[in-house]
This record gives structure tokens, C-alpha cells and sequence, in this order.
């Protein structure tokens, strides 16, 4: 997806060489002469970035003044200012105001090309940073088990394209950090990838985030999330949550692909991407009458279901590693491994949170325990849920011990435990194993020996 720039001079010449010099360099460009044809282009769509002259010719909107006016309503808006009459006094109001750089006329083309360049990267490196401070996850998907990798085949396939995605999974599965991957992959990379969280009280406020509020007498123009992501992609968390209202001209917007900010007569048409996602059967709120069918058609070009944890166990070690450096560097703790007895028992619970839940657990095992950094967190640091509730039946046994054989004290707490543990995993037979750090037949021939009756889990062995 091409960078689309805005050339705004009232030199026919000039806006016709600038505007050569980008396009043969891969820009999008649209022109005006006037501040106020400048204004209009923009209420249309925001570029990415805006070359504006100091002098257009119109006192009421020379180029300072627009400078002054597009920085009260779109701050991160990158303008370069040119001139062919500058002086130091006006290109430092210029840049007081908010402008990136000043280039005096006749310029150079590779000086052109390079300040444009800069107050481009400059731009996205102040949104990186302000992603990086609000602690989003990189655009990456941690684990390599069979169900994560099938997940990431889909995503290197259906990245390029410009096809829209429905994601779909529970809660806490990762299904913005898929859409930020699927992002990162895509043409639009360049772009900017922005997330609007359906679930609101307010209708009102999530039509003003998404499509914006028109300038009146009483407030400035507020661009909406479908504008700004223009050139990039919006993520739509939980669409199903959108209110009837909302839908309906989500649906217009998508066949049309342009829409009217309240309160505005002007269509704005913008080059989006929209990915969705929920964590609802899309199929019942259909039925119900709380979504519409042809959104749901609209948005479902490819289906992505994201795996559970409990299908990816095999991931755990490394998610955890990862939350361990990560959430050390936060919190300022010490980092700390995880023992392989706590992985083990880890890889035993269902995980209804999912990746969250995971995170939540390494991270109060990081800051409440108070043993030192270089010591493993056990099992007993763990939540309970996590731990499960082992029988104690052994712990309460009042066997005397000392009128038995070495041997059979041996037999008797192997079998007592063996039953606790099977108990414990409600008869399976393979996770039992897991935990115990034994193979799953040599499990089988020890409680055969040990003569342990276990209650059988249909389809869980």
C-alpha cells in the first residue's frame, strides 16, 4: 500500500514537479492550490504526509495558517513546509507551529526525497513509541506446537491478500496479537494498525470512534478510527458486540468504502483493511436478531480459529519464558525460572483464561514470591486452581511404617500416591504421566504391578 501525499502550491509547475519526483518513487499524490481546496482534500482523507507552501496567495489561508489550523485537529499529521521567499524568522514559526522541516525553492530532488523520507519515519516512529508505552505485544505468536504452527501457515497465506478475516476462539487466545501478526505480514505493514474495542455502553461513542464527528461551530473535527487507519488496518475486537445501528453502516461502508462523519454531508472515502474478531457463535447472535447476516458475509471472507491453550500445551514452557522477561523488566522483580515439576503441573490444567490467565499466573509468581532470583518457582508457588486439589488420603493414613518392610513402605506409598495423582486427573492416564515425569506404558505396567484400581475417563487415555 502506497503512502499518499498531499502537494499543496499555487505554482502549477511546482505542484506538478513535486509531484513527478514522488510518484516515480512509488507515492500516491494529490494537489491543490489553494489553503481551501488543502482543507477540503484533507476532510476527504488524511495523507500521510502534507508539503505545503508558506505562500498560496490568500491572506485568510496562507500556508501558516493552514499549518496552524491541520495541527489543532490532526497533531500527528507529518508537515513539511517549502517556500521560495523564506526566511529564518518564518521557517521558526514554521516549525514552532508544528511543522517537521523547512526547504527553501529551488530545492534539490535528493533533498526533497530525503526530508520527505525522515518526516515519514518520523511520524511512524512516534506511533511505535506511543504503541510500545501503552505495553502492546509484539507482532509475533510465541509457542511451536502442531496447532499454533497450522495457525501460522494460514496467516503467512492470507497476510498478503487484502481479503478480510473473521477471527475466532475464546477468550484470551491471542486474537488481536494474530491480527497484529497478520498485520506486520501484509502489504500495509507501513501503515497504521489500529484497534477498536466493540464491547462500549455508549452507541454514540463507538459511531463517533469509527466514523468520526463533523466540524461545527462548537468543536473541532474529530477524525474516527476507519480515517486513520487509512492506508493500513482496523481491528475490530469483538464485533458482535456492535450495536444494530453501528452494523448497518459498517455494511455500507464496506461495499462502498466510504462513509459520512455525524454530523457531515461530505462522503470520506478512505482504503482500509478490517479484520474481526469474537469470541461468540456468530451463528447464534444471528438467530438471536443481535447481528446482521450480511455483515457477517461481509467479514467472513477467511475464517482464522485460534487455538485454546489446552490444545497447545506443549507451548507453555516457552510463553512462560517469555512473560518471565518480559513482565520482570515491567514489574522491576528479578527474573525466575520455572522448575520443570511446575511446568509439569502446569501443562495440566485446562487454562480457561487462556494466554492471559498464563500471563496472570507468572506474574504473581514473580512479584510474590520472596525467594531469590536465581531460585525455580515451585508447584507450591502456584495458584491452587492451578494445582488442583491432590487427595490427601496418603498424608491422613495412619499406617504404622515402622512394622513394615523397606520394601513394602516402598509399594504401599507408590501405590497411595499413584492413586492420588490418577485421581487427581480424574482417571487420564496420559496426563498422569506427564506430571509424574513417567512414560505413558511404563504409568500403565506400575499401577498393573501395584494392583492400583483407577476410575476409567472414557476417550481420555
Amino acid at each position: 500500500m502506497s503512502l499518499d501525499i498531499l502537494i499543496v502550491d499555487d505554482e502549477p509547475d511546482i505542484r506538478e514537479l513535486v509531484s513527478g519526483i514522488l510518484s516515480d518513487e512509488g507515492f500516491t499524490t494529490r494537489v491543490a492550490a489553494t489553503g481551501e481546496k488543502a482543507l477540503e482534500e484533507i476532510s476527504l482523507r488524511q495523507p500521510n504526509l502534507l508539503i505545503l507552501d508558506v505562500w498560496l496567495g490568500d491572506p485568510k489561508y496562507d500556508g501558516l495558517k493552514i499549518l496552524e489550523l491541520i495541527k489543532k485537529s490532526n497533531p500527528d499529521l507529518p508537515i513539511l513546509m517549502i517556500s521560495g521567499h523564506g526566511t529564518v524568522e518564518t521557517a521558526v514559526n514554521a516549525i514552532k507551529l508544528g511543522a517537521y522541516d523547512f526547504i527553501e525553492k529551488p530545492f534539490k530532488t535528493d533533498r526533497l526525497l530525503l526530508v520527505v523520507s525522515r518526516a515519514i519515519e518520523a511520524a511512524a516512529l512516534r506511533k511505535e513509541n506511543r504503541h510500545l508505552k501503552e505495553g502492546a505485544f509484539p507482532p509475533q505468536m510465541i509457542g511451536v506446537s502442531s496447532a499454533l504452527q497450522s495457525v501460522r501457515k494460514t496467516i503467512d497465506k492470507v497476510a498478503p491478500a487484502n481479503s478480510r478475516i473473521l477471527m475466532m476462539g475464546p477468550a484470551g487466545v491471542g486474537k488481536e496479537l494474530a491480527a497484529r501478526e497478520i498485520h506486520a505480514k501484509s502489504k500495509r505493514a507501513a501503515g497504521p494498525f489500529l484497534v477498536l474495542h466493540c464491547l462500549m455502553d455508549s452507541e454514540s461513542s463507538l459511531d463517533d470512534l469509527l466514523f468520526g464527528i463533523e466540524e461545527t461551530a462548537d468543536s473541532s473535527r474529530k477524525l474516527g478510527l476507519l480515517e486513520l487507519a487509512h492506508g493500513g488496518t482496523l481491528f475490530l475486537d469483538e464485533v458482535t458486540e456492535l450495536p444494530l445501528e453501528s452494523q448497518a453502516k459498517l455494511v455500507r461502508f464496506l461495499h462502498e468504502h466510504s462513509f459520512k462523519r455525524r454530523g457531515g454531508h461530505q462522503k470520506v472515502t478512505v482504503d482500509v483493511r478490517i479484520l474481526a474478531a469474537t469470541k461468540h457463535d456468530i451463528k447464534i447472535s444471528i438467530d438471536a436478531g443481535l447481528f446482521r447476516e450480511d455483515l457477517y458475509y461481509r467479514l467472513n471472507v477467511v475464517t482464522l480459529s485460534l487455538p485454546p491453550i489446552k490444545d497447545r500445551l506443549e507451548d507453555i514452557p516457552e510463553l512462560v519464558a517469555y512473560f518471565v522477561e518480559r513482565l520482570s523488566k515491567q514489574a522491576g522483580v528479578p527474573k525466575r525460572y520455572f522448575s520443570e515439576a511446575a511446568l509439569a503441573l502446569m501443562k495440566t490444567y485446562k487454562w480457561p483464561g487462556n494466554v492471559h490467565e498464563l500471563r496472570n499466573v507468572v506474574e504473581r509468581a514473580l512479584i510474590l514470591s520472596p525467594a531469590a532470583n536465581d531460585a525455580a518457582v515451585t508447584p507450591d508457588e502456584l495458584p491452587p486452581e492451578v494445582r488442583g486439589d491432590v487427595a490427601s488420603s496418603s498424608s491422613q493414613n495412619t499406617t504404622d511404617f515402622l512394622s513394615m518392610s523397606l520394601r513394602e513402605a516402598r509399594e504401599y506409598f507408590e501405590r497411595e500416591y499413584l492413586l492420588a495423582q490418577v485421581q487427581k486427573f480424574a482417571g487420564n492416564i496420559s496426563r498422569t504421566a506427564t506430571f509424574v515425569g513417567m512414560e505413558r506404558s511404563a504409568l500403565h505396567r506400575k499401577l498393573r504391578q501395584l494392583q492400583v484400581e483407577r476410575k476409567k475417563v472414557s476417550g481420555e487415555e
